[in-house]
Parts: structure tokens; sequence; C-alpha cells
């Protein structure tokens, strides 16, 4: 299935890497764009694991968790504030205080996010790679689809978003992959995405290829057996018999075919 590629976010000369990789914030060139107005990146939160250093002071370098209170201890200035900021404004904030306090002239401060931890999306079900993915921007179901190794051979063509509020979506991957803002929304932290095992139905008699197939939305019992090599010669159309809980069930072969129906087909007499 072709998915949307990931849109690549440069923010400033901030590069943030998920997982242990260190995201270096380098300061603002004179004249440049104000911090307080990049602020699309990670919002730090509680969980986070972040660096900190001043460029040539060795003795200002830390790694230090981000409190529940949303405070980061740092030396000389102690408890300051990170919960709800960008890595960027973060970044000027110390600045600005290490400034303020007089421990350095116009100090050069790195900021890297050593691990993320306060916002994350969970991916359940039929994607490549179940688990839990930081989200360090906004990002669509496309592109969280892509990141989780797409959607296995045996996945479903739904993806269940549920909302940190309870609220649910369910989406069309073919329309996600292919669609607009609609159809293709962004996810937000905490939210839970869900793709199911595809239903399956199952073919044996006189068809090209009996075995076991996908169930597709919409799919008739004529589109079932078409994808199952069509009737052979020794077959009959008249002689079609499908299978439902173990007992035989009288079907219009335009009719949509039921999850796990089992559908025979019998030889023509000669």
């Amino acid at each position: 299935m072709d998915h949307k590629k990931l849109i690549a976010s440069a923010l400033g000369t901030v590069l943030l890497i998920a997982g242990s990789a260190v995201a270096q914030v380098a300061p603002p060139a004179s004249g440049s764009t104000p911090a307080s107005t990049l602020n699309q990146g990670y919002l730090l939160g509680p969980g986070d694991v972040i660096e900190v250093s001043v460029l040539g002071q060795a003795e200002f370098t830390t790694r230090q968790p981000v409190q529940a209170d949303g405070t980061v201890t740092l030396q000389y200035i102690h408890a300051v504030k990170a919960s709800g900021l960008s890595v960027l404004q973060f970044r000027d904030q110390v600045a600005r205080l290490l400034k303020q306090g007089g421990f350095y002239n116009d100090p050069v401060v790195i900021v890297g996010v050593a691990q993320y931890a306060s916002r994350y999306v969970t991916v359940l079900g039929e994607f490549g790679t179940p688990g839990i993915l930081p989200v360090d921007r906004p990002y669509r179901v496309s592109e969280i689809i892509a990141r989780a190794g797409g959607v296995r051979a045996t996945a479903g063509d739904t993806v269940i978003v549920r909302r940190s509020n309870g609220d649910e979506l369910s989406l069309s991957i073919s329309a996600v992959a292919s669609g607009g803002p609609l159809e293709d929304p962004y996810v937000s932290p905490d939210d839970k995405l869900f793709i199911a095992t595809a239903a399956n139905f199952y073919v044996s008699g006189q068809v090209g290829a009996p075995g076991v197939y996908k169930l597709e939305k919409n799919m008739t019992y004529r589109m079932a057996l078409a994808r199952a090599g069509g009737v052979t010669d020794r077959g009959s159309m008249g002689k079609v018999s499908v299978y439902r809980n173990g007992k035989k069930v009288k079907v219009d072969l335009d009719a949509p075919v039921a999850a796990d129906d089992s559908i025979f087909i019998g030889e023509r007499f000669f």
C-alpha cells in the first residue's frame, strides 16, 4: 500500500530525533525570527529527559528529567519551568536566566531531548511495528502508520483512532493514504490507533484457486469467486453453496460476503 511519505520538519536549526538521540538547538542569529514564534516543535512535559549545556562551559552540562511539577533543576538557576514549552522556548529561557543572574555573558545554550516520555501515541493491532511512538510535532494518521512500519498483509482496511477525550474515529486506510485533511486528520498526544486483523472467507470446490482470502469491503459472492480464480469448466454457478457458522445458508450471489463464510462450488452434471 502506498502511504504518504513522512513530511520533513525543519524548525530553525533544531534537530529532534526520537529515542535516545539528542536534539541540539543552536541560538538564533541576529535578526532571525524570535524563538517564541517557532513553537511548532515538541512541547516538553513531565517525564521527558533533557540535556542542557552551555557552549564552551564544561561545568554546565547536565541531563535532567522534567519533574511532575513541570520544572527542571539546573545548576545556578535551580528550578526552571519546562512543561508546555518548546525546546526553543526553554533554551531561550535558560539563556536569559543565566545572563540575568550574571553567571555568563551571552551564553550559547544547547538543549537536547534525550528521552521523549510525555507526548506519545499508542499503535496497536496490525501495524508493522505496534508500540508507543513519541510525537514531537503534529502528525497525520498516514504519517503515524508510516512511522509504525506500515500495515501487515493481514490488516483490515480500517484504522480506529481513539481520542484521549473518548471520541472515536473510524477511517479507511486507503482513504487515509490518498485523501486530504478530512480523510487524514492529525493525531494528538495520548491517542490510540488500532487496526484489526482483516476478516477472511474461504473458497473450495471447483474454482481456479481454492483457499483463504481477505474479505474486502462490499465484496459480493461473485467478486469472491472471481478472486478465487473463477469457476472451473467442471463447476457450475448453479452449484454455489455458502456455509456460515457451520450451517448452509441461502444467498444472492450479488449480496455481500460475510466474515468467515465458506463458499463451495460443486460440479456440474454432464
